[in-house]
């Protein structure tokens, strides 16, 4: 009974610290933040943190494998199933954009790896195995658009979720600037539906072109 005690208080433990590392590594980056300071935010001995975490480092892993997780996770928690191909990306590039939204710290926390070019994300295997089953996921939709005519062939499922993800990643990363230069209120809601409707139409324009039996100029003019 001790010992189950004993480990579920080291869970919780673990999850303060987690908790409080994201906030001080989203606020300054892994340079600025500071063990001490992620220490007196969790309430506990600094101690007690590298009793569960070995490093700075190892935390900065650790937080960024949970930021991942919980993009994975939010996009998993969406039911695919019965879903014909269209519906079924139309729930997932509104799912990813509003993940950015309502968890923000995912675009400061991949903003402030990207500085540090992937290095710290190349430690974990994890997150890459995240991204494995992602892949697996819009294979799947997208075979199924082409088995039923309704998506192009041979899209490569990367090179479509980069499109989809940096749609909605740049719009929000950008929005204080964006939102000064073209005098619009980026993040209102009315303005957050729209640009997901508008991600929306992009993804499935793409999808839904068929270059391979489109009228060009030529085959027009002697139509």
């Amino acid at each position: 009974m001790k010992a189950t005690t004993g480990k579920r208080d080291g869970i919780r433990t673990q999850e303060k610290i987690l908790a409080a590392a994201q906030n001080e590594f989203a606020r300054k980056g892994y340079d600025g933040a500071r063990v001490d300071a992620i220490a007196a935010r969790a309430k506990i001995s600094k101690n007690l943190l590298y009793h569960h975490f070995r490093s700075k480092e190892e935390l900065y892993i650790r937080v960024l494998e949970r930021t991942y997780e919980t993009l994975r996770r939010r996009q998993g928690d969406v039911s695919l199933a019965g879903l014909d191909p269209i519906q079924a990306m139309t729930k997932l590039c509104e799912t990813t954009f509003q993940t950015f939204v309502d968890e923000p710290d995912i675009i400061v926390m991949l903003n402030t790896e990207n500085l540090h070019r992937g290095k710290h994300i190349a430690k974990s295997p994890i997150i890459r195995s995240l991204y494995d089953r992602l892949s697996e996921v819009l294979r799947d939709i997208l075979k199924d658009g082409e088995e039923k005519g309704v998506f192009r062939r041979d899209v490569d499922p990367v090179e479509l979720y980069i499109s989809m993800s940096g749609l909605g990643y740049f719009y929000l990363s950008n929005q204080h600037t964006l939102s000064m230069l073209f005098n619009r209120a980026l993040v209102s809601p009315d303005n957050l539906e729209k640009r997901k409707a508008h991600i929306v139409d992009v993804i499935l324009s793409y999808l839904t072109r068929f270059p391979d039996v489109e009228t060009t100029p030529d085959t027009a003019s002697t139509a």
